[in-house]
Protein backbone atom coordinates (compact mmCIF):
# COMPACT_ATOMS: atom_id res chain seq x y z
CA UNK A 1 0.00 0.00 0.00
CA UNK A 2 3.02 2.37 0.93
CA UNK A 3 4.26 2.14 -2.97
CA UNK A 4 0.72 2.29 -4.27
CA UNK A 5 0.20 5.39 -2.03
CA UNK A 6 3.44 6.98 -3.16
CA UNK A 7 2.68 6.29 -7.01
CA UNK A 8 -0.25 7.82 -6.18
CA UNK A 9 0.86 11.17 -4.18
CA UNK A 10 3.33 11.81 -7.08
CA UNK A 11 0.96 12.06 -9.90
CA UNK A 12 -0.84 14.27 -7.97
CA UNK A 13 2.45 16.43 -7.23
CA UNK A 14 2.93 16.69 -10.93
CA UNK A 15 -0.61 17.47 -12.63
CA UNK A 16 -1.77 20.80 -12.62
CA UNK A 17 -5.48 19.85 -12.80
CA UNK A 18 -7.62 17.05 -10.37
CA UNK A 19 -7.07 13.26 -11.25
CA UNK A 20 -10.01 10.69 -11.86
CA UNK A 21 -10.14 7.39 -9.75
CA UNK A 22 -10.41 5.87 -12.94
CA UNK A 23 -7.36 7.70 -14.54
CA UNK A 24 -5.25 6.55 -11.22
CA UNK A 25 -6.29 3.16 -11.96
CA UNK A 26 -5.10 3.17 -15.80
CA UNK A 27 -1.93 5.11 -14.17
CA UNK A 28 -1.17 2.48 -11.03
CA UNK A 29 -2.83 -0.72 -12.64
CA UNK A 30 -4.34 -1.04 -8.90
CA UNK A 31 -7.62 -2.29 -8.14
CA UNK A 32 -10.23 0.55 -7.04
CA UNK A 33 -10.45 -0.73 -3.82
CA UNK A 34 -7.15 -0.15 -3.46
CA UNK A 35 -7.36 3.49 -5.00
CA UNK A 36 -9.59 4.62 -3.13
CA UNK A 37 -8.12 3.05 0.43
CA UNK A 38 -4.68 4.64 -0.80
CA UNK A 39 -6.21 8.08 -1.31
CA UNK A 40 -8.33 8.14 1.88
CA UNK A 41 -5.04 7.18 4.01
CA UNK A 42 -3.25 10.48 1.97
CA UNK A 43 -6.17 12.44 2.43
CA UNK A 44 -5.46 11.93 6.19
CA UNK A 45 -2.20 12.63 6.26
CA UNK A 46 -2.21 15.54 4.56
CA UNK A 47 -5.55 17.07 5.65
CA UNK A 48 -4.51 16.06 9.78
CA UNK A 49 -1.33 18.04 10.02
CA UNK A 50 -0.33 21.39 9.57
CA UNK A 51 1.21 21.54 6.17
CA UNK A 52 1.73 23.57 3.28
CA UNK A 53 -0.35 20.72 1.29
CA UNK A 54 -3.87 19.73 1.42
CA UNK A 55 -5.90 16.96 -0.63
CA UNK A 56 -9.45 17.79 -2.34
CA UNK A 57 -11.63 15.41 -3.40
CA UNK A 58 -15.10 16.11 -5.53
CA UNK A 59 -16.84 12.89 -6.21
CA UNK A 60 -14.13 10.71 -8.36
CA UNK A 61 -11.85 13.61 -8.64
CA UNK A 62 -8.98 14.60 -6.39
CA UNK A 63 -6.18 16.60 -6.51
CA UNK A 64 -3.32 17.82 -4.21
CA UNK A 65 -3.83 22.46 -3.75
CA UNK A 66 -1.84 24.56 -1.17
CA UNK A 67 -3.50 24.83 2.09
CA UNK A 68 -5.77 27.63 2.78
CA UNK A 69 -3.22 28.91 5.50
CA UNK A 70 -0.63 29.68 2.69
CA UNK A 71 -3.49 31.10 0.20
CA UNK A 72 -2.15 34.79 0.32
CA UNK A 73 1.50 33.82 0.18
CA UNK A 74 0.58 31.60 -3.16
CA UNK A 75 -1.64 34.32 -3.99
CA UNK A 76 0.63 37.09 -3.91
CA UNK A 77 3.50 34.55 -5.78
CA UNK A 78 1.17 33.54 -8.68
CA UNK A 79 0.48 37.59 -9.51
CA UNK A 80 4.04 38.26 -9.33
CA UNK A 81 4.43 35.10 -11.54
CA UNK A 82 1.73 35.98 -14.06
CA UNK A 83 2.26 39.54 -14.65
CA UNK A 84 5.62 39.18 -15.56
CA UNK A 85 7.23 39.22 -18.80
CA UNK A 86 7.61 35.74 -20.30
CA UNK A 87 10.93 34.46 -20.74
CA UNK A 88 12.68 33.21 -23.67
CA UNK A 89 11.65 29.19 -22.35
CA UNK A 90 7.99 30.03 -21.99
CA UNK A 91 7.86 31.95 -25.29
CA UNK A 92 9.69 28.92 -27.10
CA UNK A 93 7.00 26.46 -25.35
CA UNK A 94 3.83 29.18 -26.45
CA UNK A 95 4.66 29.22 -29.84
CA UNK A 96 5.48 25.48 -30.07
CA UNK A 97 1.56 24.62 -28.40
CA UNK A 98 0.15 28.19 -30.61
CA UNK A 99 1.99 26.18 -34.04
CA UNK A 100 1.77 22.40 -33.36
CA UNK A 101 -1.20 22.44 -31.03
CA UNK A 102 -3.20 20.19 -29.43
CA UNK A 103 0.43 18.97 -28.58
CA UNK A 104 1.62 16.82 -26.01
CA UNK A 105 3.96 17.44 -23.38
CA UNK A 106 6.16 14.74 -24.17
CA UNK A 107 6.08 16.21 -28.21
CA UNK A 108 6.62 19.76 -26.59
CA UNK A 109 9.57 17.99 -24.63
CA UNK A 110 11.17 17.08 -27.64
CA UNK A 111 11.01 19.75 -29.42
CA UNK A 112 12.74 21.83 -26.56
CA UNK A 113 14.90 19.45 -25.15
CA UNK A 114 14.05 20.14 -21.17
CA UNK A 115 11.13 19.30 -19.17
CA UNK A 116 8.79 21.68 -19.40
CA UNK A 117 6.10 21.13 -16.73
CA UNK A 118 6.47 24.18 -14.92
CA UNK A 119 6.23 26.46 -18.15
CA UNK A 120 3.48 24.80 -18.98
CA UNK A 121 1.84 25.71 -15.51
CA UNK A 122 2.84 29.17 -15.54
CA UNK A 123 1.10 29.63 -19.03
CA UNK A 124 -1.97 27.81 -18.03
CA UNK A 125 -1.92 29.89 -14.85
CA UNK A 126 -2.07 33.09 -17.49
CA UNK A 127 -4.94 31.99 -19.21
CA UNK A 128 -2.70 31.53 -22.72
CA UNK A 129 -3.07 27.77 -23.08
CA UNK A 130 -5.43 24.97 -21.86
CA UNK A 131 -5.07 21.37 -21.43
CA UNK A 132 -6.90 18.29 -22.50
CA UNK A 133 -7.27 15.21 -22.14
CA UNK A 134 -6.88 13.29 -25.49
CA UNK A 135 -8.86 10.36 -25.78
CA UNK A 136 -6.97 8.28 -29.03
CA UNK A 137 -3.55 9.37 -27.48
CA UNK A 138 -4.62 9.15 -23.69
CA UNK A 139 -2.69 11.66 -22.58
CA UNK A 140 -3.07 15.30 -22.39
CA UNK A 141 -2.21 17.56 -24.78
CA UNK A 142 -2.27 21.70 -24.71
CA UNK A 143 -3.27 24.24 -27.22
CA UNK A 144 -3.94 28.33 -26.83
CA UNK A 145 -6.59 29.92 -25.56
CA UNK A 146 -9.15 32.37 -26.98
CA UNK A 147 -7.29 34.83 -24.36
CA UNK A 148 -4.25 34.47 -26.39
CA UNK A 149 -5.32 35.14 -29.10
CA UNK A 150 -7.58 38.10 -28.29
CA UNK A 151 -3.99 39.38 -26.75
CA UNK A 152 -2.45 39.29 -30.31
CA UNK A 153 -5.48 40.54 -31.83
CA UNK A 154 -6.04 37.26 -33.94
CA UNK A 155 -9.82 35.61 -35.03
CA UNK A 156 -8.32 32.22 -35.37
CA UNK A 157 -5.11 29.94 -34.99
CA UNK A 158 -4.60 30.03 -38.70
CA UNK A 159 -4.00 33.70 -38.56
CA UNK A 160 -0.69 33.44 -36.96
CA UNK A 161 2.50 34.16 -38.74
CA UNK A 162 3.31 31.75 -41.11
CA UNK A 163 0.81 29.35 -39.67
CA UNK A 164 0.45 26.92 -42.69
CA UNK A 165 3.84 26.77 -43.47
CA UNK A 166 4.90 26.02 -39.65
CA UNK A 167 1.72 23.96 -39.04
CA UNK A 168 2.60 21.80 -41.47
CA UNK A 169 6.75 21.76 -40.75
CA UNK A 170 7.86 18.17 -42.93
CA UNK A 171 11.41 18.35 -40.95
CA UNK A 172 9.45 19.01 -37.32
CA UNK A 173 7.30 16.36 -38.27
CA UNK A 174 10.24 13.61 -39.20
CA UNK A 175 12.07 14.88 -36.27
CA UNK A 176 8.93 13.89 -34.13
CA UNK A 177 8.63 10.39 -36.28
CA UNK A 178 12.23 9.76 -35.68
CA UNK A 179 12.27 10.13 -31.71
CA UNK A 180 9.48 7.31 -31.46
CA UNK A 181 11.23 5.15 -33.39
CA UNK A 182 12.96 2.24 -31.78
CA UNK A 183 16.56 2.60 -32.36
CA UNK A 184 18.86 -0.28 -32.65
CA UNK A 185 19.86 -0.41 -29.44
CA UNK A 186 16.55 -0.90 -28.45
CA UNK A 187 15.39 -3.67 -30.84
CA UNK A 188 15.34 -7.22 -29.65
Amino acid sequence: MADLKAKIESLLFITNQPLSVKRLIGLTKAEKTEINKALDELMAEYNNKKGGLNLQKIGDQVQMVTSADNSKLVKDFIKEETTGDLTKASLETLTIIAYRGPVSRAEIEQIRGVNCSVILRNLAMRGLIDSNEDKTKMQIVYNITFDFLKFLGLNQQADLPDYEKLNSSQALQKLLDQDNQPTASTKS
